[in-house]
């Protein structure tokens, strides 16, 4: 009889100790066909820069370089996802079939190094249609990778409304370096969501 309750006991802490798998997107070539460069240029802004995908030994990383500009009502460089009626990226096909076990996605995790100025993410959902309506979150950088965890409870929304980012509603994501004029070096080399 012990030997039955030890190995049920032994059963039920193997389910319970099971840690559940972030989503993992390490930044690699065949997913840089779903994102794209864009600037303030888009609605009359002056900022340039671009957009790369960039190799180190067995590493890639995007890096988004660029001069921020804030003429014209500009301000901002950025590298988003591809997000359209007829395109969904793997990673959102992915992040809205994520729950697990009762669990729901806690925040995004970023591997990141820069310039020492501080950047954003910048999500939309699908009750965020407006360009000028969008969650977000900073994050500051150095030269050194380091590894930013950015809770979805931290996150802010840029216009007055319930707060409503579920990553099941995700349909827009995007590093932003954003509202002031200056220089962008951003590198991203892994994108994760966490439980």
């Amino acid at each position: 009889m012990k030997r039955v309750f030890f190995l049920i006991f032994s059963v039920l802490t193997s389910f319970s100790s099971q840690s559940i798998e972030n989503l993992e997107f390490p930044i690699e070539p065949l997913m840089a066909k779903e994102w794209k460069f864009q600037s303030d240029q888009v609605m009359g802004g002056v900022s340039q820069g671009d957009a790369s995908l960039v190799q180190d030994g067995d590493m890639f990383f995007f890096r988004l370089t660029g001069d921020v500009s804030t003429r014209n009502n500009g301000g901002f460089v950025q590298f988003r996802s591809k997000v359209s009626l007829f395109n969904k990226p793997e990673m959102f096909q992915l992040i809205h079939n994520a729950n697990k076990v009762g669990q729901e996605l806690e925040g995004v995790r970023l591997m990141v190094r820069g310039n020492g100025e501080r950047y954003h993410v910048m999500i939309r959902t699908y009750s965020t249609w407006s360009p000028s309506d969008y969650y977000y979150h900073t994050f500051d950088t150095s030269i050194d990778w380091q590894q930013v965890d950015l809770p979805f409870s931290e996150f802010r929304r840029s216009k007055s409304g319930e707060m409503d980012l579920g990553a099941d509603q995700m349909r827009d994501f995007a590093v932003v370096a954003y509202g002031r004029d200056f220089k962008s070096d951003v590198s991203v080399s892994n994108i994760s969501f966490y439980y």
